[in-house]
């Protein structure tokens, strides 16, 4: 996996498993945050496409 990936990835599952409305496991964000992490991602990377697919789903 790149680091893209994992970043595209760790976006993903903490928008589908984080905030108030996390209905399952929320160490399935966190996972795929550390692992983006350790690939030399940065917290702001992983925001920046949080961002990114909000706005492409038009949320």
């Amino acid at each position: 996996m790149t680091k893209n990936e994992a970043v595209e990835r760790a976006a993903r599952e903490i928008l589908a498993h984080g905030g108030p409305d996390c209905l399952s496991d929320p160490h399935i964000g966190l996972r795929a945050m550390d692992d983006a992490l350790s690939l030399g991602a940065t917290e702001d990377d992983i925001k920046a496409e949080m961002r990114r697919q909000r706005e492409a789903s038009g949320q």
